[in-house]
């Protein structure tokens, strides 16, 4: 009976050390609004969702996909929030910015040139199959 007592005690044990460790969340943040206080939002919510997960010894991993009208928030020149990408590029080491790239070959078509995309996008081949893919990988989706 004591061997039994001991083993469910180290299992017990074994399973507190393992929630300890935290979990990793995932998230899915989608923008295709050009309205600044959207895209500030999204934003915000990145920021709120580490922070609660940090403070609750997790981590969270967090893709914002931006297509449509939301890819300004990822051309210089253009974006208002472009300052406040670049320092959470910085900050956080686990969140990525997705630029649609159907988006993106259409700005470029009718510009008559390739518009610049700041340096922390990353070009995925469509925004809206993007979401997909993620949410079919277990993250969370938000829309601000």
């Amino acid at each position: 009976m004591r061997k039994l007592f001991v083993a469910l005690m180290a299992v017990l044990l074994s399973v507190q050390m393992a929630v300890a460790a935290g979990v990793e969340h995932k998230v899915a943040i989608h923008v295709d609004q050009s309205d600044p206080k959207v895209q500030n939002m999204a934003l915000n919510n990145a920021m709120n969702i580490t922070k609660y997960y940090e403070s609750q010894g997790d981590t969270v991993v967090i893709e914002m996909v931006a297509y449509g009208p939301g890819l300004t928030m990822l051309i210089p020149g253009k974006s208002k929030v472009g300052d406040r990408i670049s320092k959470m590029a910085l900050e956080l080491d686990k969140i990525t910015f997705s630029a649609c790239g159907n988006t993106h070959r259409k700005m470029s078509a009718k510009a008559g040139k390739d518009i610049k995309l700041m340096s922390e996008a990353v070009i995925t081949p469509s925004g809206v199959v993007r979401l997909i893919q993620l949410q079919e990988q277990g993250y969370a989706y938000i829309r601000p």
